[in-house]
């Protein structure tokens, strides 16, 4: 086929007529079904896929287990898909279709085909989802490289749709950016931040990523450091509220996930008792994460089989005494001696592995080993700072060498 009239169909209780049952006709069944059709399946056999879409949708799909019997099997159809794996076969039903005047797909000839299904995804965005779909002209692997390279762009910002976008219709998203590591903010915190027209960003989230946003977009900086918040939390919420009333998409990046001590819950409160629509985008949270990339697993067979995360800045809540439970302290390097002597107080052995690990995932990552007995002293001998994330129990001897 040397060129195309792109058309998108709504296919709502429309009837297709599929022929074949194989893996093939699986893919595309599939894709019927997502936009509401109801099929006409003729086929003597199924492969393991068609018959579970079979099976789930017994009030959309008619399977007639028999070869094609000819034209009567298009009737009042308003598209064909043929597949059967007989060149002869799938030429006839094409025929029939053409004489019938009803679009048929031929999937066993790309080239020949009348119609065709396009290489298609599609990117969802705050302000609605935005339907991808590219012919190659014949060549499905061109399609499909050129639908993958415009939906990366999409969800990276490289095609900018704030422009575009409706004003009086703000929304907030509270996005966990992980260790702060830019490769690890996930796909959907990509595409909230492409849509964004207000950033408000914490010290820990991922800085390179915030560098490379468009300059329309307006940055608002609310990081803290230990002992200094220049933005009270109340602050912050005010400012999520105000610029979303604006109408603006506004993006709360933080580091790790918004939901663990990281005061999203507050914020989504804040926002919705003003009727501003929320998302939440978990992050990888440093309780993990960070312990992750000096090769401590919070848990492990034969060492440890439960975790438990708390903030350095309160009591330590009395948890189990054993080494085989992992405890991981955020924000816990300037009470790390009382908190040392707490778990020891608390049946904890001195001897109880300790491991500080200083700015997880960055080129200056440092980790610190000790026990209990000794950490607090080895901390200030090696002018340990924050950020960083405190790891107690056995699990600590699997850190990396």
């Amino acid at each position: 086929m040397k060129s195309a009239l792109p058309v998108a169909l709504d296919l709502t209780d429309r009837l297709v007529a599929v022929f074949g049952g194989g893996p093939v006709t699986g893919r595309r069944l599939r894709a019927f079904l997502g936009e509401g059709a109801v099929v006409r399946l003729v086929s003597p056999w199924i492969c393991e896929d068609v018959h579970d879409l079979v099976i789930s949708h017994p009030e959309r799909v008619t399977w007639l287990q028999r070869d094609y019997a000819g034209p009567s099997d298009l009737d009042g159809a308003w598209l064909a898909h043929t597949a059967t794996g007989d060149p002869d076969v799938d030429s006839r039903i094409s025929a029939d279709s053409t004489t019938l005047r009803v679009w048929c797909i031929d999937a066993t000839d790309a080239r020949a085909t009348r119609a065709s299904v396009l290489a298609r995804t599609q990117v969802t965005t705050p302000d609605g989802t935005v339907q991808i779909a590219v012919h190659g002209g014949g060549d499905p692997q061109l399609a499909a490289t050129a639908r993958d390279g415009i939906d990366l762009a999409l969800r990276t910002g490289l095609i900018d749709l704030r422009r575009h976008r409706p004003r009086g219709t703000g929304w907030v998203a509270l996005v966990g950016g992980g260790p702060g590591a830019d490769e690890l903010l996930t796909a959907r915190g990509h595409e909230l931040l492409a849509s964004a027209d207000v950033v408000v960003v914490d010290r820990l989230a991922p800085r390179g990523i915030v560098s490379r946003l468009p300059e329309s977009v307006r940055v608002i900086d609310v990081g803290k450091t230990p002992g200094n918040h220049p933005v009270p939390q109340e602050r912050i919420n005010e400012i999520l509220i105000e610029e979303a009333e604006r109408g603006h998409g506004v993006v709360r990046l933080k580091g790790g996930d918004p939901y663990v001590l990281g005061r999203g819950g507050e914020e989504r409160l804040a926002c919705e008792a003003h009727g501003i629509p929320v998302e939440v985008v978990p992050g990888v949270t440093s309780a993990i994460s960070v312990p992750a990339a000096a090769g401590i697993p919070v848990t492990h067979r034969g060492l440890a089989k439960s975790f438990t995360v708390v903030t350095g800045h309160e009591q330590i809540p009395t948890l189990p005494s054993g080494t085989d439970h992992t405890l991981v302290l955020l924000m816990g390097v300037s009470h790390l001696a009382d908190t040392a002597t707490t778990l020891v107080t608390q049946g904890r052995p001195a001897t109880c592995p300790v491991a500080i690990i200083e700015r997880g995932y960055s080129l200056d990552q440092r980790v610190t080993v000790g026990t209990l007995a000794d950490i607090a002293v080895l901390a200030v001998e090696r002018g340990v700072v924050s950020p960083a994330v405190v790891v107690v129990g056995d699990v600590v001897r699997l850190a990396h060498s």
